[in-house]
Formats: C-alpha cells, structure tokens, sequence
C-alpha cells in the first residue's frame, strides 16, 4: 500500500467518526456558512503573478517543515507580499493541519481561501463552507469521474469553487467537466513523492482554455515560473519553498517583487 492509499483509507475513518460526532445542521447552522465565497479563479486570471501560498507545517516526505510560526503570520505574511490566494492544508495525520487552521486564515486575511484536503465525501465539503473556505481541492488520483462529477456540482451549488488535480494525461481526460474552475497539475507523484515540472509542461496543451492552469508544487525559483507562464499556467501552489525558510511571508515577497519588477 502507498501512501496515498493509507492517507484516503485513514480518511474514511475519520470523515465517519466526524460525522457522528458533528451533525451536518450544525455545520449549515455556523456563522461563515452563509458567507458570500471569493473567486480564487477569477483573481488568477486577473493578476500577472497568480501565486497560491500555502500553509503547510508538515508532509509525509519531508517530515516537519515549519512549525516556528503562527498560522496567522504566516498568511498575514502571503497576504501583504501580494498573493493572490491562500491554500490551508487541513490533514492532521500526515500534514499537521486542522480546520482550526482555515478558520484563523479567514479571520486573518481577505484574499480567496483553499482548502487543501484529501476530499471524498460532500461532509468535507459542507466543512469547507462552514469554516471559510472559497475553493476546495478534489484530486483526480483518488476519485472516479462520477465521484467528480457529484463533489464539484456539489460545491458549485455551495458557491464553492473547485481546483481539480491531475497527475497524467488519464487523470485529466475523466476530469474535464462545467463544474470544475481550475485544473492543477501536480508536479509531485504521489505515490513515490518524486517531483519535476515536466509533468505540467506536458499536461499544459491537452488543457481546455476555458479552465485556469494551476501548477502545483516543486516550484522553487521565478525561473520555473516564467517557464510555466509560457504553457500557459496562471497560477502556482507554492508551500515548502516558502515554509522552509525562516521567514515565509518575506520569502513569498522576495520572490513576487522579482517577478513584477
């Protein structure tokens, strides 16, 4: 079993124990959920540098990136360095995130919201809307073309947006649907964790215009995005480059300040 299978096995057990424990009137019952939601697509394309700064404290490859700073400034950090939208990673196992840590972003910070999480079942997406998210993230590797189908129109009657990832060109053919928004290419396999750009470069031509282009991890330099731009991408998912150093916030700004000047 990979890690991937273990994280969404771990996740059906805990999508079920929540569940018993929080019913879903009280998550429609909660002060955000009939909130008006953002357009993290919308801002992408409207910005020259679509950066996603993520928070992220840990990952299964990595072990503890960062542990040294508050959610709050860290995203208060992306935020004034002029990102264009945040993603909170929410898995606690694997990740060390919490739904805590979207609800601090939301009341941190006025820039469109992604819930970064192994999504499986419409329960997670009503947390989403409950605790402040804009966008959620469904990946192609662990969903069939139904399951899609039925999460993303799900989110859509939500006013959630949805980012779709993909890994290879299969994954992305069973993905292309009205309810999707942005297609993310992610650069890191996540059966085997290696990572390389490539893999957007290849899916870059095979994605209709119609949805913004999203590459998502691996990316760790103004050269790889400036590659990127020209196949078209809009957008860039970028956590550990930031997380790892001491200073996220600066070195999300360092970075955006190069690629406007």
């Amino acid at each position: 079993m990979n890690i991937l299978d273990k994280i969404i096995l771990d996740k059906k057990r805990e999508v079920e124990l929540k569940k018993a424990l929080i019913p879903v009137s009280q998550l429609e019952n909660s002060a955000l959920f009939g909130s008006r939601t953002q357009s993290l697509s919308k801002n992408l394309r409207n910005n020259l540098i679509g950066i996603i700064a993520e928070h992220k404290r840990r990952s299964p490859s990595k072990s503890i990136i960062n542990n040294s700073f508050s959610v709050e400034e860290v995203v208060v950090g992306y935020q004034n360095a002029g990102a264009s939208g945040i993603s909170v990673l929410t898995d606690g196992k694997y990740f060390g995130g919490s739904l805590d840590d979207l609800l601090l972003t939301k009341a941190s910070t006025t820039i469109p919201l992604l819930r970064k999480e192994f999504i499986i079942d419409e329960y997670q997406i009503l947390e989403a809307k409950a605790f402040g998210a804009d966008t959620i993230l469904l990946i192609a590797a662990v969903l069939d073309r139904t399951e899609i189908k039925q999460l993303s129109e799900f989110a859509q009657s939500l006013g959630l947006e949805v980012l779709l990832e993909v890994h290879n060109r299969k994954e992305l053919d069973k993905s292309i649907m009205p309810s999707i928004d942005m297609i993310g290419v992610n650069n890191r396999n996540l059966k085997t964790f290696e990572v390389t750009i490539e893999y957007s470069k290849e899916l870059a031509i095979h994605i209709p215009d119609e949805f913004v282009k999203v590459s998502e991890s691996g990316i760790d330099s103004t050269e790889a995005i400036l590659e990127l731009q020209q196949y078209g991408y809009q957008g860039f998912l970028i956590g550990e480059h930031f997380m790892k150093t001491e200073n996220p916030g600066k070195a999300a700004k360092e970075l955006i300040n190069i690629l406007i000047s």
